[in-house]
């Protein structure tokens, strides 16, 4: 028995934010619905890696979900999803503001079908403001948050966070607001609207820089792989790479400068003496260090930081990640048979839970794969389905 088991929701969202969201529904039990418009479906599907003519990256983010293609610039096309609706808990979309209204899907129309509906919208700036009708992807949102500004090396061109961290973010936030809307619905029958955009989604995690400015009006730059307000606490140079390490208080700098650079002298270096002094003398920090650390290799110094406890660690590329083995261990790789593409593999589940764990029960949906099967359950004859096919409703 999962946690969302009976809890239905129908997902209309596409790419990334939204099916993410609708994804760890899924795996926590939830029967996620997927609705594609018609004909061409989520524009993920024509994103490669292929593998017999399925998109890797669909699969990613569509498991545990069931498939239909309607056409809901009709009538009939949205007449199924207003059935759909009339029966479901969660309704989730991620279309530019003022679509939803073209397409009579809003919030305002759905819940005359459910008045207690969860209905949850995702977008890039949100459903107010004046940038409320701006396309707001990934990238762009990394910019407008700020966190592009502060990512990379010092003098650096800007960099974007090498993964897509505020389409991620809106799905997340999407997630536990969801859940959030799902117990007071248990409490008190209510449903409600939900507004999630991707800007503000990881503008909130900025919590350090935020304190840094309304604090003492600093300004977050690019500070490569330091921290703002501790050091040591980067990547330095080796022989072979570079070694990550935390030093996160005095005692452990007191640790690291004798038991691994073997320069006890640095303790009593008025410029790294605490550390407030350390992050003012950051660059001249780093020069002493590294003067020691290029000596040796990445893995000399995590084996010696290890033996000092303090905590280290490589820079893995992504493949020795996913062959590691702890990711490994921890089943973070999952293989299964997709009934087309045949053997895949995908990203497992990051909570291991003793009682109500998150399950793969079925692989992401071809285009349209449910449409008869949950046509029936909303009472269409074998006519009626046909009919919409050769309507092109379906």
């Amino acid at each position: 028995m999962q946690p969302l088991n009976g809890v239905k929701v129908i997902d209309v969202s596409h790419v990334l934010a939204g099916p993410y969201a609708t994804m760890v529904l899924g795996d926590m039990g939830a029967e996620v619905i997927k609705v594609e418009q018609y004909p061409e479906g989520d524009l993920i599907r024509e994103t490669g890696p292929y593998q017999n003519g399925i998109s890797y990256s669909f699969t990613m983010i569509n498991r545990n979900k069931k498939g239909m293609r309607i056409n809901l610039h009709t009538n009939e096309g949205r007449e199924i999803l207003y059935k759909l609706i009339s029966s479901a808990d969660v309704f989730v979309e991620n279309f530019r503001p003022g679509i939803t209204e073209k397409l009579g899907i809003d919030y305002e129309t759905l819940k005359k079908y459910n008045p207690n509906l969860i209905y949850c919208s995702i977008s890039g700036y949100g459903q107010t403001g004046p940038l409320r009708m701006n396309g707001g992807l990934d990238i762009m949102a990394q910019g407008m948050s700020g966190i592009m500004s502060m990512t990379g090396e010092t003098n650096g061109r800007p960099v974007k966070v090498g993964i897509p961290i505020h389409d991620i973010g809106a799905g997340l936030t999407a997630l536990y607001h969801i859940l959030f809307a799902y117990i007071h619905k248990m409490k008190t029958g209510e449903g409600q609207y939900i507004d999630v955009s991707l800007v503000e989604s990881a503008l909130v995690w900025t919590v350090w820089e935020a304190a840094s400015y309304f604090g003492s009006g600093e300004i977050p730059a690019p500070n490569g792989s330091r921290h703002r307000r501790i050091a040591p606490y980067q990547g330095y140079r080796t022989s072979t790479g570079y070694v990550l390490v935390g030093v996160v208080n005095q005692k452990l700098w007191q640790r690291f400068c004798r038991d691994v650079l073997n320069k006890e002298e640095l303790i009593t270096d008025p410029r790294f003496a605490t550390v407030n002094d350390r992050i003012k003398h950051v660059n001249e920090l780093e020069a002493v260090i590294e003067e020691v650390t290029v000596e040796e290799s990445t893995e000399y110094w995590v084996e010696k930081l290890e033996q000092a406890r303090i905590p280290c660690g490589p820079i893995y590329k992504y493949d020795e990640v996913l062959n590691h083995e702890q990711i490994l261990h921890r089943e973070m790789i999952i293989d299964y048979e997709d009934p087309v593409a045949g053997p895949m593999k995908m990203l497992g589940f990051p909570a291991k839970m003793s009682k109500t764990s998150a399950q793969l029960r079925m692989p992401a949906p071809q285009l349209g794969q449910h449409n008869e099967e949950i046509l029936t359950k909303l009472d269409y004859t074998t006519e009626e389905i046909e009919s919409l096919k050769q309507n092109s409703i379906i």
